[in-house]
């Protein structure tokens, strides 16, 4: 009993020991919690990434590393802590300090207020740290106090405390080294600001190499680290505090000696190319001169080995002309390059060839052919083909251009060849029989050459087989008409210059009143060679040869001529023109065309009335519409023209902004059932009104068409019942007594 009371008395009072003890313990962690004390012992630091060799990403492990880096952990662990640095994202150390994410921030040159406007604390000096300028080239800067100065916009905290120092300094902030060095480049700033160690790795990058640092510019910052003021704050500020008081210069030194002798900038691929960019380019260069060489020699030998073989194949071996599917393929290539260029198709034959040979032999007969291949190439163009069809049978395509030149042709190149024995001292007589196929469109839109050549050879048959020699047309309307259209297109630009064109007037009324409104420009042509033409002649044949423009230029311009004479009078006038549809291309401006006009001659656009045909618009919607929509824009009157004709749509009516339509009457004069034709008009005039566009008909030719016009609401009207076209000084005499 004695033990065991003994042992109690041991016991007890060692248990109370050491409860006591542990109570001690707890509650001292328990109030270093309440008060905040860095989150147990581990401090998060957030700090830039953008400054190496002070604050940056390790390429290999990602790590965040840089002297700030290495001397803040040598503090924090002199102060207790266990450290974590976070980068600042796209933040300045303002904008840091208001994030909860991190404990402290740095660096700080002093104390500053956060971007939200809290007050902060610093700690003592790290390290002072050089700043130094940087400028292009080595000119002198000015004070310091009056510098334009760049710094970069995560240093903007650091730019405050640069502002205190010098209050004159303009101090401007960029996003990113890059920028900076522009605005330098482009004079918008004296120099750059920025840590020397810094520096001393941006300044490896070799595009850089035309900026010098000026060490009479260095000055030192302090480094410090900031919290907000708040009691943890200040905690955590009085901690560090003691740590980086046990901080040696000896071990600031070998921190900063072990960043700075790196090598940390690394060449990348622009770095290469600045560096060795001249080199680069003339390697570059040289490689693809030899490739280009090389594909050049070998596209060289390829061409020479095909030429090689088409002039096997297409070429006659005797003459040299083109062999019989050459000339196929050359007849099919030219009316596809050119398919606006009239052209003929000549099919000659040497007569009673066979007895030339038997009797003179065949050389004889080969340098005859030779003569008559070489006289016909000398006398072609590159747009012309002969080629050797069988023995002594060529077939030549020529462009048509009249009996002038097929004359020429028969008396330069033809007589030589027949006297070709004669001036040889034989009496033997060339006889040479052609037939001549005249080309028609129908040929261009589906090439045929067989079937032209046998045309061409029915007619050189004809001619053979009815008299000695010469040539005769397969079809000669083709030929008369096609010598009329090369007439009218080669006589054009003569005939605009010397005056043989004429614009003529078609008064337009109101029947209603009787009164002149308007009238239409119109063309009559007094042709030297094919006497007086009316547009029927020659506007088809304008329009497929592409000359159209021209003509129609001629008209607008003489139009406005006489508006603008008429102006001066004191006679305000409208005139409508026309607009071919072959005009209006996507390579012209119409619009700005007849802008032009007007400017020039001083009127107004409600002067012209632009006419563009029914036909035009059904052929090309889009670009038309686009057209006319500019041309009311611009305030020009549009009128579609010989509206009814046959290609009438009620979609285009819908779709097409035109302020008047024209309405063709043929529906009236032209054969079929005229009730019908009476009611299709009746509802054609309803539905303009309807549509409240302006509406004139054209072609009125008797009182009682005029008549049932206006009676179903068409008072405007243009025809022979009124006027017919006439000349400019005749028009003027009817507008004035009409006026008087």
């Amino acid at each position: 009993m004695r033990v065991r009371k003994h042992w109690k008395n041991k016991i007890f009072p060692l248990l109370a020991a050491s409860i006591c003890l542990c109570l001690l313990l707890i509650v001292p962690c328990h109030v270093l919690a309440e008060n905040g004390e860095a989150k147990g012992d581990v401090l998060t630091v957030g700090v830039p990434v953008d400054r190496c060799p002070v604050f940056y990403e390790d390429p290999a492990s990602g790590e965040l590393v840089g002297i700030g880096v290495d001397l803040m952990r040598t503090v924090a662990e002199n102060a207790g802590y266990a450290v974590t640095f976070l980068r600042i994202e796209k933040e300045t150390l303002k904008e840091a300090l208001d994030n909860t994410a991190y404990d402290v921030v740095m660096p700080f040159g002093s104390a500053i207020k956060s971007a939200s406007g809290k007050p902060s604390v610093v700690t003592e000096n790290l390290i002072q740290t050089p700043f130094t300028l940087v400028t292009k080239g080595d000119g002198d800067l000015p004070q310091l106090n009056n510098l334009r100065v760049g710094m970069l916009h995560s240093l903007a905290a650091g730019a405050e405390t640069v502002h205190q120092m010098y209050p004159g300094m303009e101090i401007t902030l960029y996003e990113t080294m890059p920028e900076s060095v522009q605005a330098l480049r482009d004079g918008k700033v004296d120099a750059l600001l920025h840590n020397s160690y810094v520096w001393s790795y941006v300044l490896q990058k070799p595009s850089y190499s035309d900026l010098r640092v000026q060490p009479s510019a260095m000055f030192s910052m302090d480094f410090r680290v900031g919290a907000l003021d708040t009691p943890k704050g200040r905690e955590i500020v009085d901690r560090l505090n003691g740590g980086i008081a046990e901080l040696t210069d000896t071990r600031r030194a070998a921190i900063t000696l072990d960043y700075t002798s790196r090598k940390l900038y690394h060449y990348g691929f622009s770095d290469y190319v600045y560096q060795y960019g001249l080199i680069l380019l003339l390697v570059v260069l040289l490689l693809i001169a030899v490739l280009v060489i090389a594909v050049m020699k070998n596209r060289a030998v390829r061409a020479a080995h095909e030429e090689k073989l088409r002039q096997l194949v297409d070429h006659d071996p005797l003459t040299g002309v083109l062999s019989q599917d050459g000339f196929r393929k050359r007849v099919a290539e030219l009316l596809h390059t050119h398919p606006d260029t009239p052209y003929l198709l000549t099919y000659i034959n040497i007569k009673n060839f066979k007895f030339i040979n038997d009797s003179l032999g065949m050389a004889a007969g080969d340098g005859l052919l030779r003569c008559l291949a070489n006289r016909i190439q000398e006398a072609m163009s590159k747009e012309d083909a002969i080629g050797r069809i069988t023995a002594d049978r060529f077939a030549v395509l020529l462009r048509n251009e009249g009996e002038e030149k097929l004359q020429k042709i028969n008396h330069e190149v033809l007589d030589p060849v027949r006297n070709y024995f004669m001036d040889r001292g034989k009496e033997n007589r060339v006889l040479i029989c052609g037939g001549i196929y005249v080309l028609t469109p129908a040929d261009y839109q589906q090439i045929n050459v067989d079937h032209m050549m046998d045309y061409a050879r029915m007619a050189e048959k004809r001619v053979r087989s009815t008299r000695n020699e010469g040539y005769e047309f397969y079809n000669p309307e083709q030929w008369e008409k096609g010598k009329q259209v090369a007439e009218v297109i080669n006589y054009l630009p003569i005939a605009i210059k010397s005056g043989d064109l004429h614009v003529w007037y078609q008064p337009q009324v109101n029947y209603a009143t009787g009164k002149i409104t308007g009238a239409e420009a119109l063309c009559r042509w007094d042709h030297n060679k094919l006497g007086f033409l009316y547009p029927a002649d020659f506007i088809a044949a304008l329009e497929e040869s592409g000359l159209i423009y021209d003509l129609d230029c001629f008209v607008w311009e003489r139009v406005c001529q006489d508006l603008h004479r008429w102006n001066k009078q004191g006679y305000h006038r409208s005139v409508s023109v026309n607009v071919s549809r072959c005009d209006i291309r996507e390579d012209r401006d119409i619009p700005g065309q007849f802008v032009n006009l007007i400017q020039k001659y001083d009127l107004s656009p409600d002067q012209l009335h632009i006419e563009i045909t029914e036909t035009a618009f059904a052929e090309n919607p889009e670009l038309l519409i686009s057209n006319t929509v500019r041309l009311r824009e611009l305030g020009f009157q549009v009128e579609m023209d010989d509206f009814g004709s046959g290609y009438s749509s009620l979609h285009m009516l819908k779709e097409v902004p035109v302020d008047r339509i024209k309405l063709d009457l043929h529906f009236l004069t032209s054969s079929g059932d005229h009730k019908k034709s009476l009611t299709i008009v009746s509802c054609m005039v309803q539905m303009v009104n309807l549509l409240e566009m302006k509406m004139i008909a054209e072609g009125v030719e008797t009182v009682e068409q005029a008549d049932f016009l206006l009676s179903r609401g068409c008072s405007e009207m243009q025809g022979y019942y009124f006027y017919k076209p006439m000349p400019v000084e005749d028009f003027e005499k009817v507008l004035n007594s009409e006026q008087n």
